[in-house]
């Protein structure tokens, strides 16, 4: 971009470093989701879905990341690969170190200050190992789709049809951007959701009848995964979805609710009940918790 000279004002010069944040351990819940990536990941290495070279790789940022990109390098069976991401955060510096990385393209480095320095210390090996580009480059769609690319991204809840609200708590708060996610998630060979099941000490619910807020459609999402299970919704009808994602990604507390929802609900090639699709989040507005007293035992058809 061309700017006129006389415009300018002044140019700073500064050694003053990013103050990136050290991300807190990985829990228990974390490395559960992180080894249910693993599984399924090898389990489209097993039958040729994806090349035993494998893919590469976009990894959004956060703990649940983070975590997964550590159970990715640490298992023996997953081979190296490289990684094609917007962003390039604190488990990707030390898997280039130990060669399960290859390398890797992105836009900026979300680490720590001392990841950081790791890099400045150490700059001719990472100089031959990480490609910072421009967005416009970074996210293409076309360079995405070309490549193959594997989208890993944590989402804040999914409806049963597999909507993913990615950005808005309860719908209104905006708790972060869609960032890269939307170029990702709608152009990878194979788009993958994470989250854990529950937040809140199981106050709330990450999969619910209907999203408060969509950033990516049924369309998109291939593949949600919490610690409870794997939900992968590839050739599957709506309702087929639905059941998938109760079972395998649902946590048992909610079970109970969103199987009589779903199974309750009129409609024809989708089922909602648009009365009761928000019950949960109006429970949780008016008690402090969606599970209140709507999830009661009952036999499923």
């Amino acid at each position: 971009v061309q700017i006129d000279p006389g415009k300018i004002v002044a140019v700073i010069d500064t050694e003053l470093p990013d103050n990136g944040d050290l991300l807190s351990p990985a829990n228990p819940v974390c490395h559960q989701i992180a080894d249910n990536v693993v599984t399924f990941l090898l389990s489209e290495m097993a039958v040729g879905r994806i090349p035993p070279e494998f893919l590469p790789l976009q990894s959004g940022v956060g703990n649940i990341n983070n975590a997964v990109m550590a159970g990715l390098g640490e298992s023996p069976d997953i081979p190296s690969f490289m990684m094609y991401s917007e962003v390039l955060q604190e488990s990707a510096v030390h898997l280039l170190e130990t060669g399960k990385i290859t390398g890797a393209s992105a836009s900026s480095l979300t680490v720590s200050a001392s990841s950081l320095q790791k890099i400045y210390d150490n700059m001719d090996f990472f100089a031959n190992r990480i490609v910072l580009r421009p967005q416009e480059i970074s996210n293409n769609p076309e360079i995405i789709r070309r490549l193959g690319v594997i989208a890993l991204n944590v989402g804040l809840e999914f409806d049963i049809y597999g909507h993913a609200n990615s950005t808005h708590i309860s719908g209104v708060n905006l708790v972060n951007g869609i960032g890269g996610s939307g170029d990702f998630v709608r152009n990878a060979s194979l788009s993958i959701f994470m989250a854990p099941s529950v937040v809140r000490e199981g106050k709330i619910s990450t999969i619910v009848p209907m999203c408060s807020h969509v950033d990516h459609s049924e369309h998109s999402v291939k593949v949600i995964i919490t610690e409870q299970g794997i939900a992968d919704l590839r050739g599957l009808s709506p309702i087929q979805r639905a059941y998938t994602i109760i079972k395998n990604c649902a946590h048992p507390f909610y079970q109970d609710y969103l199987y009589r929802y779903l199974e309750n609900a009129p409609g024809g090639h989708i089922h909602h009940d648009l009365l009761h699709a928000f019950d949960l989040h109006r429970n949780l507005i008016e008690t402090g918790s969606m599970l209140g007293s709507f999830c009661i035992p009952f036999n499923k058809k």
